[in-house]
C-alpha cells in the first residue's frame, strides 16, 4: 500500500512537469530556448483560475488557461524572432513579467495579492491522492497522452520534420522552402499551450490560484527537457524521476528524521546532478538560441 501511495503521489506531482517538458521539447527542437516555461505555466494557472471562477466551468477555465499560455509564448516569439532579442534575456523577462502581471490582476479581480477564491476544478476537493482520485481527473490522462502525441508529432509528421530541421539547420530548411519563422511561431504557441495546461492542473488541483504557485516547476521541466535529450519520452521519464524525488522529500518531511532544510533540497540537488552530465553529455539542437538568417 505504501508503494502504491508513493506511485500515485509521484504521478500526481509529475503531470505539470509532463505538460511543461513537452512544451519545452517542441520549443527547443525548433530552436527557441524554453526559459519562458515558468511564465507560461503561471499565466496558464492564473487565466485558468479566472476563467473557471467567472464561468463556473473548469472546461472553460482550461480554454482560458491555454489562451493565457499561448499569449505569453507568442509575446516571447515576437520579441525573439521578429525583433531578434536575446532568447535568454527575453525568457527571463517573460517570467518576471508574468509574476508582476498575475499579482496585479489578482488584486484587481479578487482584491487579494496572495490567492484567489475557490474555483471549480476537476474532481472533488477532498477526493484524496490515490489512483482512483487521479483517474477521475481528465488532465492526468491528457498529460500521459500528450507524451505519446508529441513523440508522434515530432517523428511521424511533416510538421515534426520541419520543426527538427528548423532547430538543427535553419539555413538548409529555408533553402528547401520551409518558412522557418512560421514554424518557430507555431512551435512557440504549442509550447505555451502545453505548459499552460501544467499551470491549469496546479490551479484546478488546489481549486484556487496562489501567487507564484508554480514555484520553479517550469525550470525543473526545462531541466527534464535537457536531461531527456530533447526527446518527449525521455523527457517524460526525467519528469517522473524528478517527481519521485519530490515525493520522497515530502514523505521524509513527515518522518522528521532529517532536518527539513536538507530534505527540501532533494529535488533541486537531483536536478543539478542530472544536468552536470552524470549520464553523459547532452547535445542540444544545433541552432538552439540562434536567429535564422
Amino acid at each position: 500500500m505504501i508503494l502504491f501511495a508513493f506511485l500515485a503521489q509521484t504521478l500526481r506531482i509529475a503531470i505539470p512537469y509532463l505538460f511543461a517538458a513537452s512544451g519545452g521539447v517542441i520549443s527547443e527542437r525548433a530552436g527557441l530556448i524554453g526559459l519562458g516555461l515558468e511564465g507560461y505555466m503561471l499565466s496558464g494557472a492564473f487565466c485558468g483560475a479566472v476563467a473557471s471562477y467567472y464561468s463556473g466551468s473548469a472546461w472553460i477555465g482550461l480554454l482560458g488557461a491555454m489562451a493565457g499560455g499561448v499569449a505569453m509564448a507568442l509575446l516571447y516569439a515576437v520579441t525573439a524572432i521578429r525583433f531578434r532579442g536575446d532568447q535568454v534575456v527575453v525568457g527571463i523577462a517573460i517570467n518576471l513579467l508574468v509574476i508582476g502581471l498575475t499579482r496585479f490582476f489578482l488584486r484587481l479581480a479578487f482584491h487579494s495579492s496572495s490567492n484567489s477564491p475557490r474555483v471549480p476544478g476537476f474532481g472533488a476537493e477532498n477526493s484524496g491522492t490515490g489512483f482512483v482520485a487521479l483517474a477521475s481527473n481528465p488532465l492526468i490522462w491528457l498529460g500521459i497522452i500528450t507524451v505519446a502525441v508529441m513523440g508522434w508529432l515530432l517523428y511521424r509528421t511533416p510538421f515534426g520534420l520541419r520543426v527538427r530541421a528548423t532547430g538543427e539547420h535553419p539555413a538548409a530548411a529555408i533553402s528547401v522552402g520551409i518558412r522557418v519563422d512560421r514554424i518557430r511561431y507555431l512551435a512557440a504557441a504549442l509550447s505555451g499551450m502545453l505548459a499552460s495546461l501544467g499551470g491549469a492542473y496546479l490551479a484546478f488541483d488546489q481549486h484556487q490560484f496562489s501567487a507564484e504557485m508554480t514555484a520553479g516547476r517550469g525550470f525543473i521541466a526545462l531541466a527534464a527537457t535537457i536531461f531527456g535529450r530533447w526527446d518527449p519520452l525521455r523527457a517524460a521519464l526525467a519528469c517522473l524521476l524528478f517527481a519521485a524525488a519530490d515525493t520522497l522529500q515530502i514523505q521524509l518531511q513527515g518522518t522528521q528524521l532529517i532536518p527539513s532544510q536538507f530534505v527540501e533540497m532533494i529535488p533541486y540537488a537531483l536536478t543539478i546532478i542530472a544536468l552536470a552530465g552524470v549520464v553523459g553529455r547532452a547535445v542540444p539542437p544545433a541552432a538552439l538560441g540562434k536567429v535564422a538568417e
